[in-house]
């Protein structure tokens, strides 16, 4: 892998990196409806997908992700565009290139990849090989089209990150994987963050970066940071991702709405670097505000201690009982109602 790759050369050279917000977001602001595809509007509306990446291009992102997250063609299929993976995907990285050549400044292209939907063998339908295949085609067609690294997010199942980063690591650019914690501490299939971080050294390639994105608040997300660290020991020094929901999604007049200010998620960015976590951002209803805010909260934070539980509630509210279980040492607690091998239909990222 090239040293003069950009996004291995900012992870050298910088501390901390900000990642962007949230895609579907700022698109719905734009009039997308729900049950579209995010991915057809980078032919159809090519203008409103670069206004969408200029919007974190300003708001001081390092790192902003490809409007590609359902760019596989098992997702695509739904919309009978399961042939144009490599059309959809090309046109979202050149977006995003001409909106970087203008700012002026090193922005890394990161490659969105989401999940294929289905729910992988040995419970359910699909093999780790054919998703394999599945990856490897999107990460084929956003490695061609120049991006910096192959960013896998909103992954549940041990099975789903092996088959994403086999694939995705046939294509030689560095790999990310995230995973939603969103069910009691774990993922929807019952990985704690100790799982997580134990997976990670028998991935190949080996992911240069891990951690959670999506999920359940910010809260929810630092203690995650923590729990990645408690099970890495200290004879590992993984690079720590964390890109948390804008807080709560509630209704408001028929819409979701996400209850985090820019000063809550501001505040979730001093404690999730405090807490060990190198690139930061946030996920569903993160706007460019919000992204304002967390830079320069970033620019400006002294380190302090490892935060606390306690601190984590005072300042960003609910922990559920298995993250603070996993806190103490006690993996006893399960995972909600979903346990350890749940299943429930995957969202889209917002």
């Amino acid at each position: 892998m090239s040293e003069s790759n950009l996004f291995l050369r900012m992870l050298a050279e910088k501390r901390f990196l900000l990642a962007d917000g949230a895609t579907g977001t700022n698109l719905f602001q734009m009039g997308l409806m729900t049950g579209d595809a995010p991915e057809l509007w980078n032919t159809e509306y090519p203008e409103r997908i670069a206004a969408h990446y200029r919007t974190f291009v300003e708001a001081g992102s390092d790192i902003i992700l490809t409007n590609t997250f359902g760019g596989n063609s098992r997702r695509l299929v739904l919309h009978q565009a399961q042939d144009r993976v490599q059309e959809l995907n090309t046109a979202a990285v050149q977006i995003l290139k001409e909106e970087i050549a203008k700012a002026g400044r090193d922005i890394v292209v990161g490659g969105s990849i989401g999940p294929t939907g289905d729910i992988l063998e040995p419970n359910g339908p699909l093999s780790i090989a054919d998703a394999a295949d599945i990856f490897e085609e999107q990460a084929r067609a956003l490695a061609a089209a120049g991006v910096d690294v192959l960013w896998l997010e909103t992954l549940s199942s041990k099975e789903e990150v092996e088959a994403a980063v086999l694939g995705a690591g046939r294509v030689g650019l560095p790999v990310v994987n995230t995973l939603s914690i969103d069910t009691n501490g774990r993922t929807m299939m019952g990985l704690t963050a100790a799982d997580i971080i134990n997976l990670q050294p028998n991935l190949h390639p080996h992911p240069v970066a891990c951690g959670t994105n999506c999920g359940v608040g910010a809260s929810e997300v630092v203690a995650a940071v923590l729990n990645f660290f408690n099970a890495a020991g200290e004879e590992q020094e993984p690079i720590i991702v964390a890109k948390a929901n804008c807080g709560i999604p509630e209704y408001v007049d028929g819409k979701i709405v996400y209850n985090g200010t820019p000063e809550l998620m501001a505040r979730y960015v001093e404690l999730a670097m405090d807490a060990g976590a190198r690139i930061i951002g946030g996920c569903c209803g993160t706007s460019p505000e919000h992204i304002k805010a967390m830079r320069a909260a970033m620019d400006a934070h002294i380190p302090q201690e490892k935060p606390s539980l306690e601190v984590i509630l005072r300042d960003l509210g609910t922990v559920s009982k298995g993250a603070q279980a996993q806190l103490a040492g006690d993996l006893s607690v399960e995972g909600g109602s979903l346990g350890g091998g749940g299943v429930r239909k995957r969202s889209r990222r917002a």
